[in-house]
């Protein structure tokens, strides 16, 4: 008897994902509790685990091609049901994969045609054809429900390749009536040029979580009716607190005092003087949110992900700067569960720390504001009648002006430029 491998729960509102890797073979041993494959999700990657120990019987889907929650994507049997035990030589026997009632029923069914009903081409099969300039509805299916693959887009191609290329023929003219008719002479195609190794190209298949940001950010352009506003800010006050106090906060809490823990607290002073920045648009409504979850936006591997801090007007800067740290080191370890990506109500993204002077972030949907903070600088700035060295930062407020104003977008970046330039402010905004 074999154990069927099924998908896992993904997470709320995830009914799909890619299988990534696996890290298994048929006729592969593996223990309860083994990790047999990856699933890429739209936010997250989720392990498929052996559910007891077993040796894998049948993989029935493979790398890059979609499945759904509960699917059964392969089979894991006993060893007993493998292994040839009055086998002389001791080699493995591979037993067939068990058939359901279902799978024997469609196997004995004649090919579908193209006219009738049959599971859609798979999506992998669909961007190797894209890729070759092949018409899919040419490729005939080899699977028992029809459904073209991998392989027979594969063995399509390799078919087209080996049909001989029709020569074209010139007749050589005759000068007199008597001439003896010339043999035609085959004009063969010009040779490809020559690859240019400087002109290397290399085909990379997106992941899901890079697919899903480009379709986001592309959705957040056409839906959204997306602002920018910009302002400076004197970092000065910031960075003396961080100098007096870096060393007693460090011994104390066990974290570094950070810049984000400060712009946090600016940004949830802010959000309270001017609510419609944590809000989202639903339908002909405005939902205003009285409490704040703040993303931060990470840079991974993977692409950006933005994990949340929860209450954070409840939150101390240590707590703050500890749980950023935290939530950053998982991001690039790609261990963040579903929950810590979901429902944020504003964005803080600081591109300063790869180098960036200036830049408009893109709203992080349904959210109507996301901030973007960038590199110090030097610059030389006038104070009362005086030109002076001050460390300064551009910040930017990206807003949907379908709901914010813009001299509230304004009013609100000057309410963040105020409490950051005075920090104990910041204890007064609570």
């Amino acid at each position: 008897m074999s154990d069927e491998i099924r998908v896992p729960i993904l997470g709320e509102s995830i009914v799909d994902a890619t299988i990534a890797t696996w890290l298994k073979k048929e006729g592969d041993a593996v223990h309860q509790g083994e990790t047999l494959a990856e699933l890429e999700t739209d936010k997250v990657n989720v392990e498929v685990n052996a559910e007891q120990d077993g040796v894998i019987h049948k993989i029935l889907k493979r790398e890059g091609e979609t499945v759904q929650v509960d699917e059964v994507i392969a089979f894991l049997g006993q060893e007993a049901q493998v292994s040839g035990k009055g086998s002389s030589n001791g080699a493995i026997a591979t037993a067939p994969a068990p058939q359901s009632e279902e799978i024997k029923r469609t196997t004995s069914q004649p090919l579908t045609s193209a006219g009738e009903s049959q599971r859609p081409p798979s999506p992998l099969a669909r961007r190797i054809a894209a890729e070759h300039n092949v018409d899919i509805s040419q490729v005939r299916g080899s699977s028992p429900h029809g459904r073209v693959t991998k392989e027979d887009v594969m063995s399509y191609l390799e078919e087209s390749s080996s049909q001989a290329v029709p020569a074209t023929t010139a007749i050589a003219p005759q000068t007199t009536p008597a001439a003896r008719p010339q043999a035609a002479q085959p004009v063969l195609p010009p040779a490809p040029p020559a690859a240019d190794a400087s002109r290397r190209e290399e085909r990379v298949r997106m992941s899901r979580r890079r697919q899903t940001i480009a379709q986001r950010l592309v959705e957040a352009q056409h839906t959204a009716a997306m602002l920018t506003t910009f302002n400076e800010i004197d970092m000065s006050a910031v960075m003396d607190v961080r100098s007096r106090r870096k060393e007693a906060f460090k011994e104390r809490h066990n974290v570094s005092l950070g810049f984000m823990s400060f712009f946090t607290k600016a940004v949830v002073g802010a959000l309270k003087a001017f609510p419609r920045l944590n809000a989202e648009i639903q339908g002909n409504e405005m939902v205003l949110k009285h409490y704040y979850d703040i993303g931060i936006a990470v840079g991974a591997e993977e692409g950006l992900v933005v994990p949340v801090v929860r209450d954070a007007d409840r939150k101390s800067f240590a707590a703050i700067e500890r749980e950023i740290g935290d939530l950053a080191k998982r991001a690039r370890t790609n261990t963040l569960s579903l929950a810590e990506l979901q429902g944020g109500t504003f964005t803080i993204t600081n591109g300063g720390t790869f180098g960036s002077m200036l830049s408009t972030p893109i709203l992080n949907g349904p959210q109507v504001g996301i901030l973007g903070m960038h590199k110090i600088e030097q610059r030389p700035v006038a104070i009362d009648g005086q030109v002076v060295i001050r460390p300064m930062m551009y910040v930017a407020l990206s807003y949907d002006h379908r709901i914010v104003d813009g001299s509230e977008a304004v009013r609100f970046l000057v309410k963040v430029k105020e409490l950051v330039e005075d920090p104990e402010a910041l204890l007064l905004e609570g």
